[in-house]
């Protein structure tokens, strides 16, 4: 589904993250872990297109994607969920969700009833600015906008980040709905250990800027916890 190969990703001269090897197969949940600063944003950045900067290969559904443009990864079934939301406070949340479809091959300016089902307080708000949202309701609009993209992987960076417990919960429980019942392959960026422990098959931990351990979730071990994110 998704395989990048020697990625390294910069800043103008500045290199974040470093001949990064790592793969995930269609239906897979993997998160990516470690401390702030470490390149977990860049490695996200870098799949969609937007570092200054790529090289080394990325593969989706064996079609490389490295000169593809943001726009064209989208459509080629990349779903990007960004640290922060990226929310269009002027836009309301149907203008907001409207936005995610422009990237899928189904009819344009149509919301898919599921996205409401996943998340009801949509529906509820549909003719509210985005911006008058709580953090926790922007990020199912972010969450909600990105599937109507009907992405292939979903790339989810922090969305659980500075979100009150109930909504946490609310989240959790849709992603893990998503991979489990309908098969969404989903990249996760994520400081809640126990919460990739519990949602992912696979994990990989960066460390300045490099991939300093992976493997399947049962092999994420307290020690590797305490080694690479302990403060």
């Amino acid at each position: 589904m998704l395989e990048l190969t020697s990625v390294s990703a910069f800043y103008g001269n500045s290199c974040a993250i470093k001949n990064i090897d790592l793969s995930v197969g269609s239906g897979e949940f993997i998160s990516i872990i470690g401390r702030n600063g470490v390149g977990k944003t860049s490695l996200m950045r870098a799949i969609i297109g937007l570092m200054d900067r790529i090289t080394g290969s990325i593969m989706l559904d064996d079609i490389e994607i490295n000169k593809f443009k943001t726009h064209e990864r989208a459509k080629a079934g990349i779903g990007y969920v960004p640290q922060g939301r990226g929310i269009l406070p002027r836009f309301t949340v149907r203008e907001n969700l409207t936005v995610g479809t422009f990237a899928s091959n189904e009819k344009k300016d149509e919301i898919n009833e599921w996205i409401y089902e996943l998340f009801p307080i949509l529906k509820e708000f549909l003719n509210r600015p985005g911006g008058d949202l709580s953090g926790g309701q922007q990020q199912q609009l972010a969450i909600g906008r990105a599937l109507l993209t009907q992405p292939k992987v979903i790339l989810l960076d922090e969305p659980t980040e500075g979100i009150q417990p109930n909504i946490v919960e609310k989240i959790e429980e849709v992603l893990i709905d998503l991979n489990n019942n309908h098969g969404m392959t989903i990249v996760l960026v994520e400081q809640n250990v126990e919460f990739a422990r519990r949602a992912s098959q696979l994990f990989a931990i960066l460390d300045n800027g490099y991939v300093a351990a992976e493997g399947k979730i049962n092999t994420l071990t307290d020690d590797l916890v305490h080694k690479h994110l302990s403060v």
